[in-house]
């Protein structure tokens, strides 16, 4: 489970000061389930000028549990101090001790487990005479183990003036050993590459030489914490490349960090100028990041932890799932009135279910060599990328259209296609199985089914004979049911012969391709506007006229040249007023509200979920098109569903929608970052994490799945 970054949770949360107990009766212990809180102070001579005063917060944590250091790294909260002095005194600030890493799924937080002390300097100034000193701080902070808890306390210690406290001298002592010691013999400089901090450091103590280096930032939100560190040992420099966060928010010119050599209990501290200017975030966000892992490892793509196994298994599950989508429905409709024709007639059922297969399969190969080709050549594209385009759109309206109409009787292709063209179709209805093969995956990219965005996501990052693999089997996938259907004579037997429901069921079949058209008439207007709706529709009327024309029954052939003529010169005159209005439109052209933002959605950039999880609200992306069904059911559904916007309201959600309809490259890059190639995808930020790792839910969205997303905050 992934730790929450800030306040997460609230049905988890009970504020310290909720049920803390005083421990023994004093004002500077607070004992909770989780932790026991000591306000303690080391002054051996007494509160006086120039006399080593200390005070600090002892936290022994229960097993498992943890706070965090000052940076707490990809989730979480520093532990916060605030006092209250006698005039004249000043706390400095707190001597952090070396902390440890902490993984967690894909994060790693920097934090403390067991017994830690924060000590912090008292200055006394010279004349300082009260007999006893009344100390008064209020702290808070995080604790952490499956769920994260904020807490609090406020502590009250009285110093004798002239006498030593030193009953913690201990534990003042085994912090000094943990502290970071500084330096000043290191020699550090720092440079800049479009997705790293390329380190220098010369000096470091010789014992160090060859082993091990662990790198904590003191400055959050500029390097991935959680991507690995390649790193070397050049004679007694260690020099190392340090990733930058894809979703950078701070641009230092100057940092500090703390070095730690394995098997050494403290480290150093070290701090370098960096010498600008910073790279465009977006240039990290094009590299998936990788898991932690120790310095001097090399990287690998992001995801592969799933295994090619793994994928070609999730791709299998995931096209069969395909199979339920509700885009693939209009043309599994085509499938169910080609197998009910030859469902006794066991030769053409098994050759049409082996076409169908085929179809399906070499076009998932098709559609996937043409995506890995252009993403190796620098496209931000994913999953559905070909209806990005409004003439892809188009030409798949007109297609469904055409078999609409040739489903309601209103034309015949045998009566359109020249003669030899038509007999080598009924001589073949093979090509009929293979075709629909084809025109499934037409359809069925736009759509993402459970399984298919891991499997995805990872394949675009392989190499291209692998990659190719899990996209054949999510193409085997898709088509196995029907497949083992016409395998198996018992599906065969369950239908009813061929008669004169078999007309009726094919003129019910045009409905669903012309839903099709009506779903597919929307993307566009969603891409390319109101008037690239009209010239498709007006195309699409001119081309029903046309295949009226040349192909409906009982026409002779007078009336048919006549007719025809009648229908090529309006089809000529559609195509020149529809092809400029289909033209992709600039990538700054305004998008149609419907699909990006409305009401409370705002849209989507990188930057904004940094501002909005710095400000401590947690952030949900809806990464979705126009052009994906699943999307669309989702954002009408759960995403419309009243308790669950309540839910996101009564948590200070941010609703931000990441819109892909059109071709986005900053979009494409963050799926790419998250380990997705298409849409939907649903993203949850915590607080705090500044565009970090998120949580990821069900690309089938349901109220639940969301509840138990914002439950884990």
């Amino acid at each position: 489970m992934l730790l929450p970054r800030v306040l997460l949770s609230l049905a988890f949360v009970v504020p310290c000061s909720a049920h803390a107990v005083l421990f023994g009766g004093s004002p500077a212990v607070v004992k909770t389930d989780q932790v026991r809180v000591e306000l303690v102070a080391h002054a051996p001579d007494g509160v006086q000028a120039g006399k080593p005063v200390w005070l600090g917060l002892k936290i022994t944590h229960e097993p498992h549990w943890h706070t965090y250091w000052k940076n707490p790294g990809d989730s979480g909260l520093p532990t916060t101090l605030q006092w209250t002095l006698p005039t004249g005194l000043q706390a400095g600030e707190v001597a952090w001790p070396t902390p440890k890493k902490l993984p967690v799924g894909p994060l790693v937080n920097y934090g403390y487990e067991d017994t830690l002390l924060l000590p912090v300097p008292l200055t006394v100034p010279a004349g300082f005479a009260a007999p006893t000193v009344e100390v008064k701080l209020h702290a808070e902070w995080l604790v952490c183990k499956e769920v994260c808890i904020p807490q609090s306390g406020d502590f009250t210690l009285a110093l004798p003036a002239q006498a030593a406290t030193a009953a913690n001298a201990a534990d003042f002592d085994a912090a000094q050993r943990r502290m970071p010691a500084p330096l000043p013999q290191a020699r550090a400089t720092a440079t800049l590459s479009d997705t790293a901090l390329q380190l220098r450091i010369a000096g470091l103590p010789a014992a160090w030489q060859g082993r091990a280096v662990e790198f904590f930032p003191e400055t959050a939100g500029v390097v991935d914490n959680a991507a690995r560190i390649t790193a070397q040992w050049q004679g007694d420099a260690w020099q190392a490349a340090v990733p930058l966060s894809a979703q950078r928010s701070e641009s230092p010119a100057r940092m500090a960090a703390v070095l730690v050599a394995a098997g050494v209990p403290a480290g150093v501290q070290v701090a370098f100028d960096v010498p600008g200017p910073w790279p465009d975030p977006a240039l990290a966000a094009a590299a998936p990041p990788a898991p932690a892992h120790e310095a001097g490892a090399q990287a690998t793509p992001s995801g592969t932890s799933l295994g090619w196994a793994g994928a070609l298994l999730l791709a299998l599950g995931g096209g069969m799932l395909l199979n339920l989508m509700p885009c693939v429905f209009p043309v599994l409709s085509l499938k169910v009135l080609g197998f009910a024709s030859h469902a006794h007639d066991g030769r053409a059922r098994v050759g049409g279910g082996l076409a169908y297969t085929a179809g399906v399969v070499l076009s998932f190969l098709a559609l996937a060599g043409v995506l890995l080709a252009l993403r190796a050549g620098g496209e931000q594209l994913g999953w559905g990328f070909q209806l990005q385009s409004p003439s892809v759109v188009a030409a798949l309206a007109a297609l469904f259209t055409l078999i609409g109409l040739n489903l309601a009787g209103v034309f015949e292709f045998g009566s359109v296609l020249p003669g030899n063209l038509a007999s080598l179709r009924a001589r073949h209805p093979m090509a009929d199985s293979f075709l629909t093969g084809v025109l499934a995956v037409a359809v069925a990219s736009p759509c993402t089914a459970p399984f298919m965005g891991a499997s995805l996501g990872l394949a675009v990052t392989l190499p291209a004979a692998q990659a190719l693999a899990v996209f054949g089997a999510l193409g085997l996938g898709m088509a196995l049911p029907y497949l083992a259907a016409s395998l198996w004579p018992a599906a065969a037997r369950a239908l009813p012969r061929p008669g004169v429901w078999m007309l009726r069921f094919k003129v019910l079949m045009a409905f669903p391709m012309f839903a099709t058209v009506v779903w597919l008439v929307w993307v566009l207007g969603q891409q390319a506007g109101i008037d690239a709706v009209a010239a498709l529709l007006g195309l699409l009327l001119a081309l029903a006229f046309a295949a009226w024309a040349w192909g409906g029954p009982g026409f002779g052939r007078t009336a048919r040249l006549g007719f025809g003529g009648v229908s090529a010169l309006l089809l000529a005159a559609a195509l020149a007023w529809a092809l400029p209005a289909l033209r992709e439109p600039p990538a700054d052209a305004p998008v149609a509200t419907a699909g990006i933002a409305t009401g409370a959605w705002e849209p989507w950039s990188a930057a904004r979920v940094a501002e909005l999880t710095a400000q401590g609200r947690p952030v949900f992306v809806d990464f979705t098109a126009a052009w994906c069904v699943t999307c669309q059911f989702n954002k009408r559904g759960t995403l419309a569903d009243a308790q669950v916007m309540a839910d996101f309201q009564a948590r200070d959600v941010a609703l931000l929608r990441a819109d892909w309809t059109r071709r986005d490259a900053a979009i494409g890059a963050e799926l790419t970052r998250l380990g997705r190639s298409g849409v939907p995808v649903y993203a949850l930020y915590r607080p705090g994490a500044g565009g970090g790792a998120p949580q990821l839910l069900p690309e089938i969205l349901t109220a639940q799945a969301v509840r138990e997303a914002l439950g884990r905050l």
